[in-house]
């Protein structure tokens, strides 16, 4: 296929197979959003307290998002089926693990470390397979549908959790959970292909692309870039005051849901999924930058927005689930926007690698921020306040950070 040409309907079918294999995978890594599901049964089975109940999350996160650097060179080199299968065994051995033991340590190891890290291999093999499949006027669309997987797997995974908890109780829910996976994920590897070089879309496609868009910019040489660290940044805070949300939202919403809580979880997925779809699509005609810009703002508005809403007696739990869905939105939207980035910048060549990179943001604040929303609420008696405030004012500065990138817009 040259460069102005259309993709062949068979192609074109491949690829939205592709792309709906890599959701689907994501469907299942997405356990990790229902963590705050099962923190509530740790403490009342394990007697654990304070940080240590977030401990296993955010070493998971901070493992996922360094496993991608390694999973990305997986990813370039032996193609998305073997590292996503290799994704499917890590998690499941993970979940597994921990099904067999209430020690803390291992937990660290079953959930922290091997479920982070098959987290890591999976999601790095779901985007890049999509994205080499279309031209560079559908990158934002493709990525924030393969990413809404991710994002909308506390959909099912909340009420099928609170199902298996009930029923089962909390290790016999983490094997089954963790058989589940290793069979959703390896099947949907299988389904995931780079497309051969004559039909795979060029950069070329796109108006006016980057030297470094058409020829791919080496890692080595993107991290001497200035804008890569100020990308850092910015997702960093974006992504660590979702997170500190998103970890704790069963929590907040126990205070006027009860035991109807786990409906806050999978709403704030069902924003979660469809930010990363409406922010992905948006940025391919508004501009990657313009798109970045609105999402953090929206974010920290709502952060002070929730400070009266989550801190008032007798709020009307309808209120709190819309909360979590906005909050959820805006989140999930940093998610489809930083893979478009890295494309746009620096090209699909090392894509894996290169996003992998830019990816530690993302576990650096989900390690950081929701240790210090636990650390701040605990010191506040159970009050979010200094929480939001906290997130409300780094999401500001993230805007204004946003102001020092290029304008990007599908390869411009």
């Amino acid at each position: 296929m040259n460069a102005s040409s259309e993709p062949t309907p068979a192609s074109s079918l491949r690829g939205w197979v592709v792309t709906f294999a890599g959701t689907g995978i994501n469907l299942a890594l997405g356990v990790l959003y229902t963590w705050s599901l099962f923190k509530g049964a740790i403490e009342q089975q394990f007697g654990w307290k304070g940080e240590q109940l977030n401990d296993p999350y955010a070493l998971c996160c901070l493992v996922f998002a360094f496993t991608m650097i390694l999973a990305g060179r997986c990813q370039d080199r032996w193609g998305p089926r073997v590292t996503a299968t290799l994704g499917g065994l890590l998690v499941g051995a993970g979940m597994v693990l921990i099904s067999t033991t209430q020690s803390y340590p291992l937990w660290l190891l079953g959930f922290g470390l091997l479920v982070g890290a098959g987290i890591g291999f999976g999601y790095a093999s779901a985007t890049p397979p999509a994205l080499k499949w279309f031209p560079p006027q559908r990158t934002g669309l493709v990525a924030g549908l393969v990413v809404s997987g991710f994002g909308l797997a506390p959909v099912y995974l909340a009420p099928l959790s609170q199902y298996l908890l009930g029923r089962f109780g909390l290790q016999q829910s983490m094997l089954i959970l963790g058989l589940g996976f290793v069979v959703m994920v390896c099947g949907l590897a299988q389904l995931l292909k780079n497309p051969p070089a004559a039909v795979a879309p060029t950069a070329g496609a796109a108006p006016n692309p980057t030297a470094a868009a058409q020829q791919g910019t080496p890692p080595r040489e993107m991290l001497r870039q200035g804008r890569f660290w100020w990308l850092w940044i910015i997702y960093c805070i974006g992504a660590g005051a979702g997170l500190m949300v998103i970890g704790s939202v069963s929590g907040m919403a126990r205070k006027s849901m009860g035991d109807w809580a786990f409906l806050a979880v999978a709403v704030l997925a069902i924003g979660n999924a469809g930010g990363r779809i409406l922010a992905g699509a948006l940025s391919d005609r508004l501009g990657r930058k313009q798109t970045l810009l609105l999402v953090l703002g929206l974010q920290a508005l709502l952060m002070f927005t929730a400070i009266p809403i989550t801190g008032s007696p007798g709020v009307p739990g309808l209120l709190v689930v819309l909360l979590a869905a906005l909050i959820g939105a805006n989140y999930g939207a940093n998610l489809a926007l930083f893979p478009s980035f890295t494309k746009d910048l620096w090209g699909l060549k090392h894509f894996g690698m290169n996003y992998g990179l830019l990816f530690t943001a993302w576990g650096v604040g989900g390690l950081l921020l929701p240790r210090l929303q636990q650390t701040l609420t605990a010191q506040s008696g159970g009050s979010y306040t200094s929480s939001f405030v906290t997130a409300g004012l780094l999401l500001l500065l993230g805007a204004a950070l946003t102001w020092r990138l290029p304008s990007s817009r599908a390869g411009s």
